[in-house]
């Protein structure tokens, strides 16, 4: 990100999200940043995913400059190339567990037998293997996040985004959450980009990223030693 900035419109006030952020994220590494609400760690991380325009700036993702596609354009570079992990799960109220987590590959034109093979072993991966033909709604909220994550790495994308992916749980499911997500991205060797305002969170990132008033604050590099009992297939 280079002189990445972003000001919202607001009658005849301006509001500055993000001003003047410059920032390199290491490949491979988990990457956290941390704000409060308002903060524009959110902002940040729906420029990076190319889902907001910037105002000002570039933002570039495996050598291209993403704030420069169209629309077309960026929703392939994310199917290709990125998996997002939702605070409210966002999982199709109408589809099965399985259908949810094969729905990514549906767009890689794999055929429905590869599609449901590759689901069901993910969905077995996050401990969910006698829920494949469970409904959201018939699910908790620590199992939700599960079929979430599964959506989220069934594809192996290069980068992972993460928006406050524990909000919602208590702390026993929190911790199962963090270390499942933790696993698989370490696992794949992919770049997890997490957005909390959870100091706990926090401490599972190789790096972290103090955001205030829509400015870093500081950058924390730290060595994490992780514990991970949970085996990914």
């Amino acid at each position: 990100m280079i002189n990445l900035k972003k000001i919202y419109k607001i009658g005849s006030e301006k509001i500055i999200a993000l001003d003047n952020i410059n920032l390199n994220i290491v490949q491979g590494e988990i990457t956290c940043f941390l704000g409060t609400s308002g903060s524009g760690k959110s902002t940040l991380l729906n420029m990076m995913a190319g889902l907001e325009k910037p105002s000002k700036g570039q933002i570039k993702i495996k050598g291209e400059r993403i704030d420069k596609m169209n629309e077309k354009k960026i929703t392939l570079f994310r199917q290709k190339h990125i998996g997002f992990i939702f605070q409210s799960y966002n999982l199709l109220n109408a589809y099965t567990a399985l259908e949810n987590v094969s729905l990514p590959l549906v767009f890689r034109g794999m055929s429905k037998k590869e599609r449901n093979k590759r689901a069901r072993g993910m969905l077995k991966a996050v401990n969910l293997g006698d829920r494949m033909l469970h409904k959201p709604n018939q699910l908790s909220g620590g199992q939700q996040q599960r079929v979430g994550i599964a959506r989220a790495f069934i594809t192996r994308p290069e980068i992972v985004f993460a928006d406050e992916p524990t909000g919602n749980l208590d702390s026993k499911t929190t911790k199962e959450v963090m270390s499942l997500i933790i696993s698989m991205a370490e696992k794949y060797k992919q770049t997890l980009i997490i957005v909390t305002h959870d100091p706990t969170i926090a401490a599972y990132a190789d790096t972290v990223i103090h955001v205030l008033d829509g400015s870093i604050e500081k950058i924390e590099r730290r060595e994490v030693e992780r514990k991970l009992p949970i085996k990914v297939i």
